[in-house]
């Protein structure tokens, strides 16, 4: 009998020797390595807990500030505090998008205008005509032209106008050069006979 009761004893021992790794292994405690980005209560959410459990277990004094690669006890006793610093997770704070100010310039434009400069006025220019004398008679043509008008088909002087400076009565409304040269011909032939004898009075007299 007592030989029975002591084989009982100890087969009870091997099973109890037996099962005691995984008692012990049921009683470890259940942790979470901090990575960075989480907090506290994304934590405790994940794992069915709440903040203020975790806090406790791991004497965390400010829920908002924990630790990447700091070993939270989820569920069993808090570990044996280390001595080593950890770097705290950095909190994400958002800021506040500046808005700029856009200065929009302002251009004036001047209330007048500049006055447009008038087109000269251009004065009517003749050509002089192919002349119907030579020699000493377009000489003595050419100088009484430059005595009466310079040579100008548009001198005017009161009643006498052009180049020889006829009235309107000869050239009859008609100022162009060639009537100029062509009716100076005719009064100079129909006068003097030539324009030498006309210049002969006009240095005789001052006018032809």
């Amino acid at each position: 009998m007592k030989s029975n009761i002591k084989t009982k004893f100890a087969g009870l021992a091997v099973v109890l020797a037996f099962l005691a790794p995984s008692l012990t292994f049921a009683q470890e405690s259940k942790t979470y390595t901090v990575k960075a980005g989480d907090t506290l209560s994304e934590i405790a959410e994940t794992h069915n807990t709440t903040v203020e459990k975790l806090a406790k277990l791991n004497n965390i004094k400010n829920i908002h500030l924990i630790y990447v690669d700091q070993v939270l006890v989820i569920d069993g006793e808090a570990p044996a505090a280390s001595t080593t610093t950890e770097a705290p997770v950095a909190e994400v704070k958002e800021t506040p998008a500046v808005s700029e100010t856009v200065v929009e310039e302002t251009t004036y434009e001047p209330s007048y205008k500049p006055a447009t400069p008038a087109a000269p006025v251009v004065e009517e220019s003749y050509s002089a005509p192919a002349s119907t004398v030579s020699g000493s008679e377009a000489e003595a043509k050419e100088w009484i032209a430059q005595k009466e008008s310079g040579g100008s088909y548009t001198a005017t002087n009161g009643r006498y106008i052009g180049r020889y400076q006829l009235t309107d009565s000869y050239l009859n409304g008609d100022y162009s050069a060639e009537n100029q040269e062509r009716v100076a011909d005719a009064y100079v032939a129909g006068r003097y006979g030539s324009w030498t004898e006309a210049k002969n009075f006009w240095l005789n007299n001052g006018w032809y």
